[in-house]
């Protein structure tokens, strides 16, 4: 439970400082720039506790699929980035993706019991 509470701070502080980059206007713009450091800062140190008690490619995939889904619609509530059916679906994807890799090790458990009834 721990990990997720890092993972969690980790993405929120991710999607502020990309935010803050857009602002940062190619870093011209100081406190911006600032914010864009400490974000990124707080999201890596976050998700390196987070990963003491998450496997690596399961925190990973989180972060980044969840980070990129708030992301566009960070970039759509502020900016108005366009929102299209093609948009929709790639964040339903990305979500998806995040379920499955979450369910893999219960997969794989189906799968480990379901030979040994079949060796049996």
């Amino acid at each position: 439970m721990k990990g997720y509470l890092f993972l969690t701070l980790s993405i929120i502080s991710e999607v502020f400082a990309t935010t803050m980059l857009k602002f940062s206007d190619g870093f011209t713009v100081l406190v911006p720039s600032l914010a864009v450091t400490i974000g990124y800062g707080i999201s890596f140190y976050s998700l390196s506790l987070c990963l003491k008690t998450m496997p690596l490619s399961l925190a990973y995939a989180i972060w980044s699929g969840v980070g990129t889904a708030l992301t566009v619609l960070v970039g759509i509530v502020i900016w108005h980035d366009i929102f299209t059916v093609y948009s929709a679906i790639g964040i339903v994807l990305i979500i998806g993706g995040v379920i499955l890799l979450n369910q893999g090790d219960k997969g794989e458990e189906v799968v480990d019991s379901l030979a040994k009834e079949l060796d049996a």
